[in-house]
């Protein structure tokens, strides 16, 4: 019988000798790198044949045993055919070896001889540890080598390419290990004589094994990962092998984190197939029992932990929930990713844990309490202080809702805890919260319809058939019963499917015709007949259901406002998902949500992509139809309530949408059946809207209005636009829109009646007030556009308007009586005609000063393509040489710059002369403009009619835009009505006006800068948010320079309306983007200012909050540090101290921070006797002490032992001449005493030492009662501010109870007191007392200072 075969540590271990010789070892192994390939070839056949031919166990004799661990040993060098024939050879023969094991068993049975069973059992023993611990060896040394040739590249290709072609490794792998698994799965309890097999033999395999798991090219071979963990759930499970086992898959869960799916499928399927959790439920518990903080330290273990928790609770729910408590103090420990992992553990077993409906109550009854026990620590989890962990517990709940795992009863409340994490600080909270109410929606159990009034009609009717049913009880206590949620739920708190599909069935039913919002109103009127659906409890049960939904339905209704917000923000995922939501909300109708939609359309003009293709899918998604009359219908509504910056938008879309043709021609055509009322029903707004429509569309494709210019005239300007007058003003815009071939054609067809009615736009009166400024402004600019020469047609508009205003007066009688103010006379309806005519004026003004820079435009487009012309002619062989030479002469010469100058002379000429003029005669709008600075200046006048005001204003502002000159002269005249005009209407115009101004002639209102600013401070909210709007227009823009006037701007940050506040730190946020930051420069001179401003400490505080956090860089911060500690320097007073201070400590300090401020010490020890500027300084120490390495950090504790040294210091010498001051003035107080005295009695020398004051003694009360009201004065400022000083204290109620006293009772109370001894004033006032006393007084100070130095050495 062969030695038995002992596992060797290593290969090479086989050749050693053993010195018992009770062991099988190569005694004489052949090198079979040095032989030849023939022989190689001839001895690797001879070593297969002998395999083959002969028994199984014939790998115990000396001589093969010797061969096969030679071409082991050498393995990698072998050829691929050799290779081949040896895995083969040994893989049969183990193959066939398994087998026979269960014959063994059955030999056992039947031989009564035990010896040659023994010996049979040995040897199979024996040649199932070589089999596998060559096939092992193999596959580890082939591995090793083809990771060696993977390190390698350029070897790596030209092996790979040979091993594919000749030696196809992998399917031999799988093979080989799935051997080794069926070999563990086998009976081996008779071979190793107990179901503990051979240490050496188990831990050789579950160590290879272990090691092949931390390849991950491995594992991506199914066949071979499936033996891998076949073996490994049975060495752990079958054989006991659990410790090693466990520390060997948490080794490979900390360090691989591809591995961590691989374990726990092992770990579940070991569970499945022997029903033994012990492994699975060790490996828990060990992760368990490991300290949470060293998860802090070893983050990517902390990630594969809790990867693999999740995995191992998704695959065995029930036994996780069983030992899920061990896991559960993990909570409290710092690392979040634990945290997240026992968040989704808690979820896969919410999900599936407690699924089943075996067992009895009480079993029944556990399962309920650990569930809701679990829902209860993820509904806590909703407040973790880490924003992944609380983003992570909405994901959980968002994927229960998807399973239909979460009750009636907790709904409302995951419901109203996500909307609350709408408002959440971190973004990923945020966005896992819109994702959970879109879950929610999709899946809520209460159905397609969720208006807010739908549910409370059909609740009523239920509630009444509930009081039908119970007549006997109160109502009272009847809906108390109905709402409890109790009634409605079954054991595991769930409403019955039953009731839940009743619910829905009834609510669909009885609201089939409630769908419409026009509809919601007589919802509850409406007597709709409500189903019988059973009896009591189940009516009750309905009625819960009922007032869940209804209470779902308005906290999604609660949820707008936040959703606006969220559209709104710097986080396009906010605004991506926001959009997502409110299109949800739509679809289930809840209140509010098409409102809300109305307010993604100014996104279209988002720089960020992914917000404007956020936008345009919701809008085709909503408004883009199958069938085009709807989708026209919905596009003309949607014009039709939209205002202006809403059309603008709506606009933008409308171009996108017909550029890439989501907008058909179909569409097209249902839109101008609806504007020619083509179609039954159509209203005039409806028309209108269908007009707006077009023109939008128009912008990006002008053919579309060509085909009906005759019907947008007709319609447009006919009797329908008395009906609608916006209807006209679209003709208007649509009359613009057309085409250049377009135009021709209505100049040459219609041209002189669409002027007429033009005309009569602008100068009739039948529009209405409110319409009628917007519908003459398109009208003028449509002049403007198509007339051939519009300012022949203009100024025949002037003088129509001028006669109407005037009464077919004279203009110069007109201008008469305005030189002597007789314009009183005005009626309101002179006012309301005089108001049209400048505002007609001024903007032809401003349309001719257009006209005449287009046609400056379209001169130099002319001359640049005939000069292209005339080069490109010229530019042949023969003339290009003269050519260029006679453009080098001009271009000496300057005469193509003499062209352009000569066509800026004459547009400034005739810019000048729309207003101006170069004569002393007036042109038109001259004489008009004369007439309007004389009334502008009368502001008695103007008081009266404010409408009027408005419009003289506005005019005279678009005046000065157009000439500078005007605009020079009337400036003074424009401040006083900005700054003084009572109108808030007028300050606004003229603050919007100011900006336009401010473009066109920087230099002229440079001087006025500061009363720009001024208006930031105005009582009226529309002036300051116009004024917030102009000046960052102009700032962020560089037209106008950051003066020292900027703090006004910062102060709006608090400003009492949240829109100025916002629109404010919008604009510091844009500033800090540009260039290196220059809210850095102007922070100190913005502090300085805020601090002489009367501004209250939390809005000083706020501001500066917000404007050190737009400084990130660290150098800036560091200068910063240096900067503000400089500003103590030159600063007295104590509340400029203290915002300095607060200031410093608002800033990110680094170490060089902390150097320099450590550095600046003396430019503001003297500025630390405050409190409040030590407690600044204090705080900043405390953050440094947080980030300080060791060195430093013992120079922040000695500067704070500084500043507390320095502290106290400075308190006690501020204490001290508190204290001496009172004294002095003490001592003054009794010396008027004393000499008082004198003057009314007799001389003091002459009492005795004993004696008192006599009864008969006078004193003058006036002189007593203001010395005794000095004394109080005196008692109470050292009572509140030297409180240390006992002595001091405790004669301070004395005097004033004695300098209190009526001075007829005088001699009475200073008996009382005895502080009106002559003696003792006497003595009190004399030289050698009052040095003794101001000498114990020094003397006692600096015994404190000295106590207080000595203890803060100790």
């Amino acid at each position: 019988m062969a030695p038995p075969f002992v596992f060797p540590q290593i290969l090479r271990a086989l050749e050693e000798d053993p010195e018992d010789n009770h062991r099988l070892f190569a005694q004489n192994p052949v090198d079979v790198t040095s032989l030849r390939p023939s022989d190689l070839e001839e001895f690797v056949k001879g070593v297969s044949f002998d395999l083959s031919d002969r028994e199984l166990f014939c790998i115990e004799d000396q001589d093969v045993f010797d061969r096969v661990y030679s071409l082991v040993r050498s393995f990698f060098s072998l050829p691929p055919s050799c290779k081949c024939n040896l895995v083969e050879s040994l893989r049969s023969n183990l193959s066939v070896l398994l087998p026979n094991v269960d014959s063994i068993s059955r030999s056992v049975q039947d031989q009564e001889d035990d010896v040659p069973i023994i010996d049979r059992i040995t040897s199979h023993r024996n040649a199932l540890k070589i089999y596998t611990f060559f096939l092992l060896t193999i596959i580890m040394t082939e591995e090793s080598h083809i990771s060696s040739v993977d390190s390698t590249k350029v070897a790596a290709r030209g092996r790979k390419k040979q091993i594919i072609q000749s030696w196809n490794w992998e399917p031999q792998r799988g093979r080989m290990l799935n051997l080794v698994a069926n070999s563990l799965e086998i009976n081996l309890s008779l071979l190793f004589g107990s179901s503990d097999l051979d240490e050496n033999y188990l831990s050789f395999i579950v160590k290879n094994s272990f090691t092949l798991f931390e390849n991950a090219t491995i594992l991506k071979d199914a066949e071979a990962k499936d033996a891998l963990c076949r073996i490994i759930g049975a060495s752990a499970t079958k054989y006991h092998y659990i410790v090693q086992s466990c520390a060997s898959i948490m080794h490979l869960i900390h360090k691989y984190d591809f591995a961590v799916v691989h374990v726990a499928d092992a770990v579940a399927r070991a569970e499945s197939k022997y029903s033994d959790g012990t492994l699975a439920v060790t490996i828990i518990r060990d992760i368990g029992r490991t300290d949470p903080k060293a998860y802090v330290k070893d983050t990517a273990g902390a990630d594969n932990v809790g990867r693999f928790l999740v995995e191992l609770a998704d695959r065995l729910p029930k036994l996780m929930s069983t030992n899920v408590g061990v896991l559960v103090p993990h909570f409290g420990g710092e690392s979040y990713k634990i945290r997240n992992a026992l968040v989704g553990v808690l979820g896969k077993l919410v999900a599936k844990a407690f699924n089943d409906v075996e067992g009895d109550m009480s079993s029944k009854s556990l399962r309920l309490r650990t569930k809701q026990a679990m829902l209860e620590i993820l509904l806590e989890r909703c407040r973790d202080v880490s924003a992944y962990t609380r983003s992570r517990v909405l994901q959980v709940w968002a994927e229960l809702c998807e399973e239909h795992s979460v009750s009636i009863g907790l709904w409302n409340e995951v419901a109203s805890i996500s909307a609350g994490r709408l408002e959440d600080k971190s973004a990923i909270v945020r966005k896992s919260a819109l994702n959970l109410l879109i879950t929610m929606l999709q899946h809520n159990p209460f159905g397609p319809q969720l208006r807010i009034a739908s549910f409370e009609a059909t609740l009523e009717q239920y509630k009444r058939k509930l009081n039908e049913l119970e007549p006997s009880l109160p109502t009272e206590h009847a809906s108390k019963e109905s709402t409890s949620d109790g009634d409605s739920c079954s054991g595991d708190g769930e409403i019955d499917d039953l009731h839940l599909e009743t619910t829905n069935k009834m609510h669909q039913d009885s609201l089939s015709d409630s769908c419409q919002p026009e509809n919601g109103e007589g919802i509850s009127e409406k007597d709709v007949s409500v189903p019988d659906i059973g009896n009591l409890e189940q009516t009750k049960a309905l009625i819960a259901s009922l007032e869940a939904g209804l209470r779902f339905s308005k906290c999604m209704s609660a949820s707008m406002p936040i959703l606006v917000q969220l559209m709104a923000s710097s986080s396009a995922t906010d605004v991506e998902n926001a959009i997502l939501l409110l299109m949800r909300c739509k679809q289930f109708q809840i209140d509010g949500a098409e409102a809300c939609l109305r307010k993604i359309l100014p996104l279209a003009f988002s720089q960020d992509k992914s917000i404007y293709e956020a936008v345009e899918n919701a809008f085709i998604s909503i408004y883009i139809r199958k069938n085009p009359v709807d989708t026209a219908k919905q596009l003309l509504n949607l014009a039709v309530d939209s205002n202006i910056g809403d059309q603008a938008a709506l606009e933008f879309i409308v171009n996108a949408l017909v550029s890439n043709g989501e907008i058909s021609s179909s569409t097209t055509s249902a839109l101008w059946d609806f504007f020619c009322f083509n179609i039954n029903g159509t209203t005039a707004e409806q028309s209108r809207g269908a007009l707006s429509i077009l023109c939008m569309a128009a912008k990006s494709s002008p053919r579309i209005l060509g085909s009906h210019i005759q019907d947008i005239i007709d319609i447009g300007f006919g009797r329908w636009a008395k009906v609608e007058p916006l209807l006209a003003r679209t003709a208007c815009t649509a009359i613009q829109r057309l085409s250049e071939e377009d135009r021709k054609k209505l100049l040459l067809s219609s041209g002189s009646r669409l002027f007429g009615i033009l005309e009569s736009l602008i100068t009739g009166n039948w529009l209405p007030e409110n319409i009628y400024y917007a519908t003459a402004d398109k009208a003028i600019s449509a002049i403007y556009m198509i007339h051939p020469t519009p300012e022949t047609l203009a100024s025949t508009i002037i003088k129509k308007s001028l006669s109407s205003v005037f009464d077919v007066v004279e203009h110069d009688e007109a201008q008469k009586d305005t030189d002597n103010n007789k314009v009183d006379i005005l009626t309101p309806v002179q006012v309301a005609k005089l108001s049209r005519f400048l505002f007609a004026v001024s903007h032809i003004a401003m349309n001719q000063l257009v006209y005449i820079e287009s046609c400056i435009q379209k001169i130099r487009r002319q001359k640049t393509k005939k000069d292209k012309a005339a080069a490109e002619s010229q530019n042949t062989d023969e003339n290009l040489g003269a050519t260029q030479e006679n453009n080098s002469i001009n271009a000496e010469l300057g005469l193509a710059a003499s062209d352009d100058a000569l066509l800026d002379t004459l547009a400034e000429r005739a810019e000048r002369e729309i207003v101006s003029g170069d004569s002393d005669e007036k042109n038109l709008i001259g004489e008009c403009a004369t007439f309007l600075s004389k009334l502008c200046r009368n502001f008695s006048l103007l008081q009266k009619y404010p409408e009027l005001q408005a419009s003289a204003m506005l005019a005279i502002c678009r005046f000065m835009i157009i000439d500078a000159s005007f605009c020079e002269s009337h400036l003074q005249l424009l401040f006083t009505v900005v700054e003084n005009a009572p109108s808030e209407v007028v300050r606004s115009n003229c603050t919007l006006s100011l900006g336009d101004l401010a473009v066109r002639f920087p230099n002229l209102l440079e001087p006025w800068t500061e009363n720009m600013y001024a208006r930031l401070r105005d009582s009226s909210v529309s002036v300051r948010k116009n004024a917030v709007l102009v000046l960052s227009h102009l700032i962020l823009n560089d037209m106008m320079k950051v003066k020292g006037h900027i703090n006004e701007m910062a102060i709006c940050i608090e400003d009492d309306v949240e829109r100025i506040s916002s629109l404010a730190k919008l604009f510091f946020h844009e500033l800090s983007k540009k260039g290196s930051n220059p809210i850095y420069n102007l922070l100190p001179d913005i502090l300085g200012q805020l601090s002489n401003r009367n501004l209250e400490r939390e809005s000083f505080c706020n501001v500066m909050q917000f404007l050190i956090g737009s400084i990130k860089k660290d150098k800036q911060m560091e200068a910063l540090v240096e900067k503000l500690c400089n500003r103590f320097s030159g600063v007295t007073d104590g509340k400029q101290w203290e915002y300095i201070s607060y200031s410093l400590s608002l800033l990110t300090f680094t170490e060089k921070g902390i150097k320099k401020l450590i550095e600046s010490f003396k430019s503001y020890e003297h500025a630390l006797a405050e409190d409040l500027v030590t407690e600044n300084f204090r705080s900043i120490i405390n953050k440094g002490k947080k980030f300080a390495k060791p060195e430093l950090k013992a120079c922040i504790e000695e500067f704070e032992e500084k500043i507390n040294k320095f502290h106290m210091e400075k308190k006690e010498q501020e204490e001290t001449a508190r204290n001496a001051e009172v004294h002095r003035e003490k001592t003054k107080t009794m010396e008027s005493l004393a000499v008082l005295s004198k003057v009314k009695e007799e001389p003091v020398e002459e009492y005795d030492e004993g004696e008192g004051v006599s009864d008969s003694e006078i004193v003058d009360p006036s002189k007593e009662e203001s010395g005794d009201n000095l004394i109080v004065t005196e008692s109470e400022e050292e009572q509140s501010d030297s409180e240390e000083e006992p002595s001091d204290s405790e004669e301070e109620p004395d005097s004033a109870q004695c300098g209190t006293t009526n001075p007829r009772s005088l001699n009475q109370k200073t008996t009382q007191c005895g502080t009106t001894n002559p003696r003792s004033l006497n003595q009190k006032t004399s030289g050698g007392e009052e040095g003794e006393s101001e000498s114990e007084s020094r003397e006692s100070s600096s015994s404190i200072r000295r106590d207080l130095r000595s203890g803060s050495r100790s």
